[in-house]
């Protein structure tokens, strides 16, 4: 009673402290968990912003591009009926077709006007220093001469850059006089593309980079541009914002890094158009909810570990006035530990001891049909002896010896039976060998031949040809086996045609099963329970199941029992096969 006062605080600080140590631990790992989640969820949820507002943009970007192309490509039809520009032609007098070019210039919105003559020559432009020049080798001549319609060209400087045309035949009474040129300004895309993070190219319909923010990648290939080291750039800004960004796939790779790439088409000619978007944005938002979840959770766990820290003081008063009560504890529990041991070392001798009556009851209800298989041998050998006497007594050797040789035959089959119980009796051994489950079995029947004949049951057996071998003890599994087979013939005492299968399988597991058809089992719960049986007083004490049930646990195995669909009893024993491996080293 003096002990209560102390003991109760005791638990109720055990109890406090190991709540306290598990809130903070669920709170930890409710904060890790919410930031990964909330990572995940608003990377992704701005990254999809991020590249619809970049598919947006490149629709904008592909929309502004085939505007002017298409604004540009009527031009030289109107051009091409302008009579003044044809009247000019035809007369050979230019000095006012410069001055008209420029007119149109302004209203049209092209980079340049060039009008040809029938030779190629330039003979009025909206730049004059390409008058006079000869165009007759250039490609917006050649095509424009030998097609009706309106041309269009894309031709490289000598620098990066590529230049676009488009172009058309003049005429003048069917005869060809001359050619417009309009050459469209596209590279002031590529300025207004330049002043945004994003980079931006445009391919031809053979893959080649016609147009881009980035100068170097003009004439190659996106996959070469992409494999060249970028000057200081927006992709390289690009590149830069998205170093440490590993938390979405990448769809390219600058020198290592990753991007976001989003590709449309321009409805001209096959042209497409991609751009490689930064992520600092989204990692900006995302880190500055982070940042802010992160700061939540680190105001909560200093509150807590400050609660818990003036909880200190308190607590190690408590376990100094514990110690004293742990220690004489520890003392009570060291002792009762050394009794459980020996009550354990008790237990198992007791268990040996019970198995070993087990089977000693076993030959004592078998020893009535033994007595009588071994009368009929003595019987036989005392008729035998007496024949043999006569026998001799007539001066009949030879017959007398056949006699003696049966009574060596009886004394080999007495002997037989003899040895089987002799082993059957004997203590198990503590190592484990190699059963041939066959064997065992074989030499199970053998023993309870004698209760199996005076019964009249019907046995059928099943064996595989190859054996079937396990680790354990022989002596043990018989046990088992005769176990099984003497709870088959109880069962089977009161049908007219008793019947016992036998079922031996191998798998992964070696399967016994015994099959009566007598009345089944009624109660499969407490089947195994020691001291429980279904026989009358005198016939059993109810041990043989539990430990047979001890018995293959021991080994590894497992002993069940079910009751058949046609009636009658199921039991299997579950035994680990010896791999073939252990079969080859033993």
């Amino acid at each position: 009673m003096s002990d209560a006062p102390i003991s109760q605080p005791v638990k109720r600080m055990r109890t406090t402290g190991w709540r306290s140590r598990a809130a903070l631990l669920l709170l930890v790992v409710l904060a890790i968990a919410v930031v990964s989640v909330t990572n995940r969820l608003l990377t992704d949820r701005f990254t999809e912003n991020t590249r619809n507002r970049a598919e947006l943009r490149l629709a904008l970007y592909s929309g502004n591009l085939l505007s002017e192309l298409r604004q540009n490509a009527i031009v030289p039809q109107l051009l091409a009926r302008d009579p003044a520009l044809i009247s000019a032609l035809n007369s050979g007098d230019y000095a006012q077709s410069t001055a008209r070019l420029i007119s149109f210039l302004d209203e049209i919105g092209a980079k340049a006007l060039t009008l040809l003559d029938n030779d190629g020559r330039a003979v009025a432009s909206t730049e004059r220093n390409l008058l006079g020049l000869n165009h007759r080798q250039s490609p917006y001549y050649v095509d424009a001469t030998r097609s009706v319609d309106t041309i269009f060209s894309v031709l490289p400087d000598e620098t990066t850059n590529y230049r676009f045309f488009y172009s058309r035949r003049i005429e003048s009474q069917n005869q060809l006089v001359g050619v417009i040129v309009v050459e469209i300004d596209l590279k002031k895309y590529e300025r207004a593309w330049a002043g945004i993070s994003d980079a931006v190219l445009v391919t031809d319909s053979e893959g080649t980079i016609i147009l881009a923010t980035e100068p170097r990648w003009r004439g190659l290939k996106e996959a070469e541009a992409l494999a060249r080291e970028p000057v200081t750039s927006a992709i390289r800004r690009a590149i830069q914002a998205t170093a440490d960004w590993t938390m979405v796939p990448a769809d390219a790779y600058l020198e290592g890094e990753a991007v976001m790439r989003v590709e449309g088409r321009v409805a001209f000619r096959g042209w497409r158009i991609a751009s490689f978007t930064t992520y600092a944005s989204v990692r900006e938002k995302v880190n500055g909810v982070l940042a802010l979840e992160i700061m939540v959770f680190a105001i909560l766990l200093a509150l807590a570990f400050y609660f818990l820290s003036r909880k200190t003081a308190f607590r190690m008063a408590v376990f100094q006035r514990e110690s004293a009560e742990l220690r004489a504890l520890n003392a009570r529990l060291q002792r009762e530990i050394a009794e459980r041991r020996r009550v354990q070392e008790n237990l198992a001798v007791a268990e040996q001891t019970l198995a070993q009556s087990s089977k000693l009851a076993a030959l004592g209800e078998m020893s009535a049909a033994v007595s009588h298989e071994l009368n009929q041998p003595l019987a036989a050998m005392k008729t035998y002896l007496a024949g043999a006497r006569l026998l001799l007594q007539r001066n009949r050797p030879e017959e007398a010896v056949g006699s003696f040789q049966r009574i060596d035959d009886l004394i080999e089959r007495m002997g037989a039976i003899t040895k089987q119980l002799k082993s059957y009796a004997r203590q198990s051994g503590q190592t484990l060998t190699p059963v041939n489950m066959g064997d065992a079995l074989s030499s199970a029947l053998a023993m309870m031949e004698p209760q199996l004949r005076q019964r009249k049951v019907q046995i059928s057996r099943a064996i595989p040809n190859h054996p079937v071998l396990v680790m354990g003890d022989r002596v043990r599994i018989e046990q088992v086996m005769i176990n099984l087979l003497r709870n088959a013939l109880d069962a089977t005492r009161t049908v007219p045609d008793a019947r016992i299968e036998i079922l031996l399988a191998a798998g992964e597991t070696a399967v016994l099963t015994v099959r009566d058809n007598g009345h089944g089992i009624e109660d499969l719960e407490n089947l195994f329970e020691p001291f429980y049986t279904t026989k009358q007083p005198g016939d059993g004490v109810g041990l043989g199941l539990a430990i047979s049930s001890g018995i293959v646990n021991d080994l590894g195995g497992r002993l069940t029992a079910r009751n058949a669909t046609g009636g009658g009893a199921v039991f299997e024993m579950q035994l680990p096969i010896l791999p073939e491996e252990t079969r080859a080293a033993e």
